[in-house]
């Protein structure tokens, strides 16, 4: 019985599988360097990343509503985990934000606030999108050349650069250079070459990679076996020391506001971030399904709970994994699932494969990311928009790279809401100036001025100036109220204030309907009477 709702839960189908399957291994191809990577980018252990990815797979599939989005470690939030792992000083610490991020993704889900993406600006968005972008180009850079340890790029908290410090040439290793270069030109080419493209770029890779990491030993160009130009994952030889990989969350700092404060930034960013790839992952499914979008946030709040419980880092929806599943012919939520079991036998069967994939290769595949985030088109993309959109853009971007991302988005969105007034204050009316139509004859000239729907104090500037700029020669003046439903009581005073000047001066004014309206009830019910009469 147990069973079959289960299976009636998760609607698998065998149907779909011959298209789910084949779908679910190139997920899991371009997942698995993608889920190491963002670990080592995020500071934490790359069992972490293995970890999430199978979470994402078996546990958010499982929940979400969603036929083809998939869910693992995001570029998105890698400046985020690695501040706060750095802030809270231990990362059993941070797994217990991590839970608590869940929890709260849960609760949204639960008061249906799937729509909270709304609320945000596009611009902002985009902006942060940006910023994180260019943080990891600027973070995986010392990778990109073989520098470990003092010779690696300093980075605040949150993802801000600080400086370059101890970078000297010497401690570039042309080895890790030429596989990172080489890398980065075929995952930019290799989409583009007909026949090899069914192999996913980001395998090619890897394969490349270890090839070149063999050959280049006992030359110039060659890696250092055993330190820090490979990948490193625990290998296990029985059940206990599997379970031994997993780290578990410290609950006794559950009082210490900084785990609150981080909790709150991932459950909201991840929330931001699984939204927007939700809608666009929609866009991309031919047979146009709607992802319902508060199931999505619990699958997502259960997922990062089952990711901290057990020794994982933040997941959401991620565009790039989600797309690679469209693309491959996936119809349904099995191949996000099969992709997550792909990924536990790889990491439990080959972790010795896994150890020879060098650490420039998962530098130039976050490379690449952090590239499609910040490319330069967007930026021309966003200035064609105008300034009051590529202005919020610029700011967040700059202010992210420079301090963090919570206080960069803080900012991005006050300059958005400033954009938001000033259209407010310019669209309080409009101003029809009309002359005599057989003399064109500026002194019998007429102006009617009708008002807005919502005309608040911050429109009372705009109005007066308006009012008293009127030319001389205007000997008629109509001020129309007839379609507003909230006229402040400042602007009303503006008003009558000018009528009387107007009057003294001889000027016909003639006022419609200019009064003061409540503003009106969001929450109201007709009466039977009230609809008969409408």
């Amino acid at each position: 019985m147990l069973g079959t709702r289960m299976s009636a839960f998760l609607k698998l189908s065998k149907r779909d599988l011959k298209y789910d399957f084949p779908a679910s291994i190139v997920v899991f191809l371009v997942a698995l360097p993608l889920c190491l990577g963002i670990a080592m980018a995020s500071g934490a252990p790359l069992f972490a990343g293995i970890l999430t990815g199978v979470i994402g797979g078996l546990v958010v599939a499982s929940f979400s509503g969603s036929q083809l989005s998939v869910s693992g470690p995001a570029a998105g939030l890698t400046t985020i985990v690695y501040g706060a792992i750095q802030q809270l000083g231990a990362y059993e610490t941070f797994l217990l934000a991590v839970v608590i991020a869940g929890i709260v993704q849960l609760v949204l889900g639960i008061i249906k606030a799937g729509m909270i993406g709304n609320f945000f600006p596009s611009s902002v968005i985009l902006g942060m999108l940006t910023a994180i972008g260019i943080t990891i180009i600027l973070k995986q850079l010392p990778l990109a050349f073989g520098m470990t340890g003092a010779h690696a790029f300093e980075l605040e908290d949150g993802g801000g650069i600080a400086a370059f410090k101890d970078t000297v040439f010497a401690a570039v290793n042309l080895g890790a250079a030429v596989i990172c270069f080489l890398s980065l030109a075929i995952l930019i080419y290799w989409p583009s070459i007909k026949g090899l493209n069914k192999l996913p770029a980001p395998l090619a890779v890897v394969i490349v990679g270890i090839t070149l990491g063999f050959a280049f030993q006992g030359t110039p160009f060659a890696l250092t076996i055993g330190e820090t130009h490979f990948v490193a994952i625990p290998t296990v030889s029985s059940f206990e020391e599997f379970t031994g990989l997993f780290i578990f969350p410290d609950f006794t700092q559950i009082v210490n506001p900084d785990v609150w404060m981080v909790a709150v930034t991932i459950a909201v960013v991840a929330s931001l971030e699984t939204l927007l790839s939700i809608e666009a992952v929609d866009k991309l499914d031919p047979f146009k399904r709607v992802s319902p979008t508060n199931r999505e946030l619990v699958a997502q709040g259960v997922g990062n709970m089952t990711s901290g419980l057990l020794g994982g880092i933040p997941l959401t929806s991620v565009i790039v994994r989600s797309s690679a599943n469209a693309n491959s012919g996936g119809r349904t939520r099995q191949s996000a699932i099969l992709h997550g079991i792909w990924l536990l036998l790889a990491v439990l069967a080959i972790p010795f494969v896994i150890n020879l994939i060098p650490l420039a290769c998962l530098a130039a595949i976050l490379l690449h990311t952090g590239y499609k985030l910040a490319k330069p088109a967007l930026f021309k993309s966003m200035y064609g928009k105008g300034l009051d959109q590529f202005i919020p853009f610029i700011v967040t971007v700059i202010a992210i790279v420079a301090t963090d991302l919570l206080k960069g988005v803080g900012i991005g969105i006050l300059v958005s809401m400033f954009y938001i007034f000033r259209a407010n204050i310019q669209n309080a009316f409009i101003f029809d100036f009309t002359k005599d139509p057989e003399t064109d004859d500026q002194a019998d000239s007429k102006v009617v001025i009708t008002l807005a729907e919502e005309v608040t104090f911050l429109n009372k500037a705009a109005i007066q100036k308006q009012l008293y700029d009127l030319p001389k020669a205007v000997k008629s003046v109509t001020i129309n109220g007839r379609n507003s439903k909230f006229i402040d009581k400042d602007v009303i005073e503006v008003i009558k204030d000018y009528e009387q000047n107007a009057l003294s001066k001889g000027v016909e004014i003639s006022l419609i309907d200019i009064a003061y309206k409540k503003q009106p009830q969001k929450n109201f019910k007709w009466s039977k009477k009230e609809v008969l009469e409408s």
